[in-house]
């Protein structure tokens, strides 16, 4: 069997690796001139256990995350959640890690000849024999029993097989970073998120001194995007006294940050077309308010390796294919209905009392985020394929 991967992201990367393992030849094809990565990613027990079940190890990327905290904005815990218990639990951790670092061990066992860089793909091809093609923009062509589009948001291969339009904008948008962040926070294991009514603020320390962090502000599709993002965050949050926040906003620059709007997508039904399929942001964008992005496209990895691996899989790739999307598409609706619903939820946050959600028992706030995991995700419940 051959797989022509269209896409080198995080989901397309881990669907080559764990392919690569089995034997199966496979290419990637991405439109940039090398592997961009830009900040961390935040990866929780589901998507560290289907990377390895990939055949990928992490243990020794980024950092652990113990403890999840939800604060107000003068850095008051107003709800905690024990992820350290729920990685006893599942057996795996979370931690944070570099989308860099994560790409680089994902390709770093990759025979040469399966990375292609520089290769726009422009549409997909069906052929009467089952096989499909990718055509790209120099006009060469690449066939394979499967094409997977793993090439994000803006998927010319969604576009070309099921004619969706591209992800619609919500009412937020975030700025991030990945930066050395000089604070006891870095050398830490919590991870908080402070709400107020300008926004949220995440902060994940990530190893090695490096603290993930982002702010999520209300936005709209038409309002330009500033060049010099830092004293306006600092203007917006300057009333907000939580240490940690206070910390990101002196000592990071507008060079640091990068802007990522909020999309979302409806998951469908169809994720493909014959012998072609979806995989990650392609097949199911939504708001990272959950951290879910990179998880779920993880977790398609797996369970895509997992279908094309069946014996029936060589005789019947459409199949395969079909299988793959059928046990992918609740999870994945789950974790984008969570997410957009989290979303809603920052706007009303503001009349939610404080005293209120501090009531909440920490235990209660545990058991519902290990309930979430296993409601998002294939590998962890064992339903293959």
């Amino acid at each position: 069997m051959r797989v022509v991967v269209i896409g080198a992201g995080v989901g397309g990367l881990a669907l080559a690796a764990g392919l690569v393992e089995r034997g199966v030849q496979v290419e990637v094809h991405e439109r940039d001139e090398r592997l961009s990565g830009a900040g961390g990613v935040g990866l929780y027990p589901n998507g560290v256990a289907a990377l390895n079940e990939l055949g990928v190890e992490v243990d020794d990327l980024g950092r652990p995350i113990d403890v999840l905290e939800t604060r107000d904005t003068k850095g008051r815990v107003t709800l905690g959640i024990d992820v350290a218990l729920i990685a006893e639990h599942l057996g795996f951790t979370a931690r944070t890690v570099p989308r860099r670092a994560l790409l680089d061990r994902l390709s770093q066992d990759l025979p040469d000849g399966v990375l292609h860089f520089g290769r726009e793909c422009t549409g997909v091809r069906l052929h009467a024999d089952g096989t499909a093609s990718a055509v790209f923009s120099d006009g060469t062509r690449s066939t394979g029993d499967v094409v997977v589009g793993a090439d994000g948001p803006d998927s010319v291969v969604r576009t070309h097989l099921l004619g969706q339009e591209p992800p619609s904008m919500g009412r937020w948008a975030s700025w991030q970073g990945l930066t050395t962040l000089d604070s006891p926070r870095a050398a830490g294991r919590v991870s908080s998120l402070t709400q107020g009514r300008q926004g949220t603020c995440g902060i994940m320390p990530a190893g090695h001194g490096l603290v993930q962090w982002w702010f999520d502000v209300r936005w709209r599709r038409d309002l330009p995007v500033t060049d010099d993002p830092a004293p306006v965050l600092r203007e917006l949050f300057s009333a907000w006294t939580d240490p940690d926040v206070r910390s990101v906003l002196d000592q990071a620059e507008s060079s640091d940050m990068t802007f990522a709007p909020h999309l979302n997508t409806r998951v469908q039904g169809a994720w493909g077309q014959d012998n072609t399929t979806l995989l990650g942001d392609a097949a199911h964008t939504f708001p990272p308010a959950t951290a879910q992005g990179a998880n779920q496209a993880l977790e398609d990895a797996w369970a895509l390796v997992t279908a094309l691996s069946d014996s029936g899989a060589r005789a019947d790739a459409a199949w395969a294919l079909r299988r793959y999307e059928e046990v992918r598409r609740r999870p994945a609706a789950v974790a984008s209905f969570t997410s957009s619903l989290n979303g809603m939820q920052r706007i009303r946050l503001p009349r939610v009392p404080i005293r209120g959600l501090r009531e909440l028992p920490e235990n209660t706030a545990t058991r519902w985020f290990g309930g979430y995991l296993s409601a998002v995700s294939n590998v962890l419940t064992g339903q293959r394929p």
